[in-house]
């Protein structure tokens, strides 16, 4: 038996915005959701020259943290696999 999907319903789900790449100076590109989460904890991120530099400041609030924001850790994952990819020599 074959299943059928509204694919307009599907579609209207998903969420296009939160992925998409924003160039917040710099030559730095950083996805919706990334600059809403760096906007949450106040993290400078304009001010950076690099994406190490905001890993940097990401990494020094977590240190200054009680307790680690799952969701500020996986930012701080996927722009430092990011940057490895962009800045390693292939």
């Amino acid at each position: 038996m074959k299943k059928e999907y509204d694919i307009d319903s599907l579609i209207g789900e998903m969420d296009f915005v939160s992925g998409q790449f924003q160039d917040v100076g710099n030559g730095i590109q950083l996805t919706n959701r990334e600059i809403e989460v760096l906007d949450q904890y106040k993290i400078p991120y304009r001010s950076c020259h690099n994406l190490k530099e905001i890993l940097f400041q990401i990494e020094e609030l977590i240190e200054d943290m009680d307790i680690v924001d799952e969701e500020l850790d996986w930012i701080a994952s996927c722009i430092s696999e990011r940057d490895y990819y962009q800045n390693t020599n292939k």
